[in-house]
């Protein structure tokens, strides 16, 4: 009988993952939150929360909001910023087996390169996945995600200041997806992560009032899973570099939507808050189904939807 590392090891981006699953960035601090409540050698990959090159406090409450099939946050990227992440936090995340790729954000292209430049000195790094769902403050406030030129310029300077994979992470609050996945794939990203949250917003009928404090915030969860979905299924047919998919995956059918969608990993994010243990369960439910199917690896499954 094939091992479960057989069976789920994949590669992606230029590195080789144990398996493809990851936990979203955003939903497991930098990493070492879950040291205590999950194996974090078992796991494929953590994809920390936003680094920015300088500290940042973040919104003012509320933050987040549960909703129907998922929540709402408004956290406003508050971290501790790329040279404490890398002095800190750092050291001891790469003590275990998993895969370390820090998620980057700025509100300038010059940001975004800082930040990249802090983090080239930290040991232990795989890859970068880059929020470009921030506003570009120099052209007028205008998010990066949503404009293919605006995406592919900022894609291209952090594609120059890496000596690491560059991985994307795009925004579904866009009108054509496959659009933006070819422009920064041809600016150099080396793969895609779909989706990132969202925009949704709650108001509380009693007082009339937003429940966010920022108004809207990013809708997350199973509400989601079925655009994020048709995300990966857009973008894989649209680009020749490989898929990441994120959005209400809290089981293995999940999982296997995605990889089958085109995704060659995957990123736990929501249900890390109500079941911790969700990627460990995720990682065994993919090996005993590549045993039912006789694969004998993941990477079979990938893009085969019938479609």
């Amino acid at each position: 009988m094939m091992t479960d590392s057989q069976l789920l090891t994949i590669e992606c981006a230029g590195v080789t993952f144990p398996n493809p699953v990851g936990t979203a960035s955003g939903t497991c601090g930098y990493g070492l939150d879950l040291k205590d409540l999950i194996d974090l050698n078992k796991l494929g990959a953590v994809f920390t929360k936003g680094l920015s090159a300088k500290p940042m406090r973040g919104n003012a409450p509320w933050r987040i909001v549960e909703t129907h099939g998922g929540m709402i946050n408004a956290i406003g990227l508050q971290n501790i910023g790329a040279k404490t992440f890398v002095a800190e936090k750092l050291p001891e995340l790469r003590q275990y087996a998993t895969r370390i790729i820090p998620n980057v954000f700025g509100y300038s292209i010059d940001e975004y390169s800082e930040a990249i430049r802090i983090l080239e000195d930290g040991e232990g790094i795989h890859a970068y996945e880059l929020n470009i769902s921030c506003p570009n403050v120099k052209e007028g406030g205008k998010s990066f995600a949503n404009d293919a030129c605006q995406a592919a310029e900022v894609t291209a300077a952090v594609r120059k200041a890496s000596s690491r994979p560059v991985i994307v992470k795009l925004s579904p609050n866009v009108t054509d997806i496959a659009e933006i996945a070819r422009a920064v794939e041809d600016a150099g990203a080396d793969a895609l992560s779909l989706i990132n949250t969202a925009i949704g917003m709650s108001i509380d009928i009693h007082t009339r009032k937003p429940r966010i404090g920022n108004v809207t915030g990013g809708l997350s969860g199973p509400a989601i899973k079925p655009i994020a979905v048709r995300c990966v299924f857009q973008a894989y047919r649209a680009v020749k570099i490989p898929l990441i998919g994120i959005g209400g995956i809290a089981t293995t059918e999940d999982a296997l939507e995605f990889i089958i969608a085109g995704a060659r990993l995957i990123q736990v994010g929501t249900a890390n808050f109500y079941d911790p243990s969700a990627t460990m369960k995720i990682i065994d439910g993919l090996a005993e189904y590549c045993r039912e199917k006789n694969l004998n690896n993941i990477s079979k499954l990938v893009g085969t939807v019938e479609a």
